[in-house]
């Protein structure tokens, strides 16, 4: 063969290699996102969101830009995307930055659901000067979920330390707090977070006095303990199936807590198909958001595996 035929040939060659793997690519890409369509769809009766705790150590160790969330979300399958202030702290006024993350969960066919508050004062203060500055430390938050397209907020009722008090502190807490956010359509939701918050009665009796519509509970799987030791064990645990009974009542969202799962892909402290039933016979139909909080698998690994147990237990009972 001549050399000129010969480079004519190796170049046709290289073109068709190209091409296939062009065409393969192509091909992979289109059936990782028919994969994570049909995990998004699987004819639940609830949708599935991934809540931004799940990543918390990637996320802190700045392995990801939170900014990529959006991304991760879809590649996961998931309908929406609970964001957590703690990632974005500084940035709840930047009109730029919120602009850039509205535009990110656009792109990614993502919803944006709620953002979870924290460390900005304790609202179940008996102090009626610190618990108002906590109040309006959680304005801007409630502004950054309405431009966002958020339907909530998640709150804490931290700060009691008499019931009684704390109960009352609650309510003038959540009144003021939904009655700022009535007008942007954004509700205020407490999390069983800890102390009185993860007693399923006391919140129960809060959430009974409290009248305003866009104010409810955001049920938990796995916060319910109220005290722990000084090396973080729990002294003091309530009933998570009688507390998430106490709470669905009132909810608006729910988070499906994992923490660690058996050889067959059940949670090993919590019974899902149990929970989950109770979720469908309160009539909930809104977000579960998965929220892995585990230490053995990857937080990767983590999410896969509580994903694909609502999932499956979502289909049980659907």
């Amino acid at each position: 063969m001549k050399r000129r035929q010969f480079v004519k040939k190796t170049v046709q060659a290289s073109a068709a290699v190209s091409l296939l793997g062009f065409v393969a690519c192509k091909s992979e890409n289109k059936k990782e996102k028919l994969q994570a369509k049909e995990i998004a769809n699987p004819n639940l009766f609830f949708k599935m969101s991934l809540a931004q705790w799940s990543l918390h150590r990637t996320l802190f160790d700045k392995k990801i830009d939170p900014l990529d969330f959006a991304a991760k979300s879809r590649s996961f399958g998931f309908e929406g995307i609970e964001y957590v202030n703690a990632f974005f702290k500084d940035k709840a006024q930047d009109l730029s930055y919120l602009k850039e993350m509205k535009s990110r969960a656009n792109s990614e066919g993502q919803e944006n659901v709620l953002i979870m508050i924290d460390e900005e004062g304790e609202l179940a203060d008996a102090n009626v000067k610190k618990r108002n500055k906590a109040i309006e430390n959680h304005y801007k938050w409630i502004e950054a979920a309405h431009f966002l397209g958020c339907h909530a907020i998640r709150v804490n009722l931290a700060g009691g330390i008499d019931k009684d008090d704390a109960t009352k502190a609650s309510i003038d807490s959540l009144t003021q707090l939904s009655n700022f956010a009535k007008a942007s359509k954004v509700n205020i939701l407490v999390e069983n977070h800890g102390g009185f918050s993860s007693n399923g009665a006391w919140m129960h009796k809060v959430f009974s006095e409290v009248s305003n519509k866009n104010c409810g509970t955001l049920p938990d799987f796995g916060n319910f303990c109220i005290k722990k030791d000084s090396d973080s064990n729990c002294i003091d645990q309530y009933n998570r199936y009688k507390g998430m009974k106490e709470l669905l009542p009132h909810a608006k969202a729910v988070s499906a807590k994992a923490y660690d799962f058996d050889a067959h892909g059940n949670e090993t402290t919590i019974d899902f198909y149990k929970v989950m039933k109770m979720v469908k016979e309160s009539g909930y139909n809104g977000f579960v958001g998965v929220e892995y909080e585990g230490k053995t698998l990857s937080e990767e690994k983590g999410i896969q595996f509580t994903r694909d147990l609502l999932i499956r237990v979502g289909k049980q009972l659907s």
